[in-house]
């Protein structure tokens, strides 16, 4: 539930409310969405984990065309990781009979920055949106508010991934790639 997808209250909440009649097409589905998941966790990102893992761990061992496959390996481990536990999620409420909504939409086909964020963990990037960017007046302000409220947000979006250096240098490359694209 931390991890993901983050299920807002107010479109949580009233399902909860509701009974729920077992619903063999939706418990299909949710099946079908749990063993996709699982595929995505077990078989691209752990077979990727093992070529991404012995380069990140001894890095001068290996050429530069190695260290090019890697960033390509981590690249599908990630999101196999990260899709595939939000799709065992999504489909085990399925099965329940919840609809969680999409987390992941083909995000490595993104034509942007922005638009990588609005396909990759939507209901973080949501989140992020709603509770981080606006409030710190979101594009309101002029464009150096507007560039430092979008590094501020991914800057604790880093933070919220860990609280170590890799994840706040990502963060705030993630920021500084969206203002460069304004």
């Amino acid at each position: 539930l931390v991890a993901g997808p983050i299920v807002r209250a107010a479109h949580l909440l009233p399902q909860m409310q509701q009974d729920h009649v077992f619903d063999k097409a939706k418990a299909w589905r949710g099946c079908e969405l749990v063993a996709w998941g699982f595929f995505l966790k077990l078989c691209l990102a752990d077979n990727a984990a093992q070529v991404v893992d012995p380069r990140f761990l001894e890095p001068l061992v290996y050429n530069s065309l190695d260290h090019l496959i890697g960033i390509v390996c981590f690249a599908f481990q990630i999101y196999g990781d990260f899709a595939g536990y939000s799709l065992i999620a999504i489909g085990l409420g399925r099965i329940l009979g919840f609809d969680f909504g999409l987390n992941f939409n083909k995000p490595y086909f993104a034509a942007s920055f922005s638009d990588f964020w609005q396909r990759w963990h939507i209901s973080l990037s949501e989140w992020l949106r709603d509770y981080l960017y606006i409030p710190l007046g979101g594009n309101q302000g002029g464009k150096w508010r507007t560039f430092r409220n979008l590094c501020i947000t991914m800057f604790l979006g880093g933070l919220w991934h860990g609280a170590a250096w890799t994840f706040v240098v990502w963060g705030l490359l993630h920021g500084v790639y969206l203002v460069l694209q304004r």
